[in-house]
């Protein structure tokens, strides 16, 4: 076996078709494009949700509902989920992100009372239940509210 005598197989390449050169090409005349029409025609291009005239589907079916632009994402954390940093470390946005308990888009995080826990721990965070806030102090914990 010899290097420059490799071909790929048969059937694997194809030749590029090349349009408009002539009828003896096999396509040439409409070059593959039709008779007539919009379509047929230099710099055709529509946009991709025109339907030729007809009214299209975004403006057939009904509109409901709103979605403010102007809305906050605000990520929630339980007491229980925070079981796993050690006893005094600071969570803050950093670590609750490390851990996987929030993500990156979110404009804000609010801390849940949902479970208790037995050591102190410090929460710079955006805003905390009151339930939450009970139990948090109340196990030696303190909370810096970061707006």
């Amino acid at each position: 076996m010899n290097l420059a005598t490799l071909k790929p197989p048969e059937g694997s390449r194809k030749k590029r078709k090349r349009v408009g050169r002539g009828d003896g090409s096999g396509h040439g005349g409409t070059a593959g494009k039709g008779a007539k029409g919009q379509n047929a025609r230099s710099g055709h291009s529509v946009r991709p949700n025109f339907e030729g005239g007809q009214m299209p589907l975004s403006r057939r079916l009904p509109k409901r509902g709103f979605k403010n632009p102007m809305r906050m994402i605000i990520e929630t954390v339980n007491i229980d989920q925070l079981k796993r940093f050690s006893e005094g470390s600071v969570v803050d946005r950093e670590l609750l992100l490390a851990a996987g308990l929030v993500t990156r888009k979110a404009d804000g995080i609010k801390i849940l009372g949902k479970g208790e826990i037995g050591y102190p721990l410090s929460l710079k965070v955006d805003r905390v239940s009151q339930g939450a806030r009970q139990k948090i102090e109340a196990a030696g914990g303190k909370i810096i509210e970061v707006i």
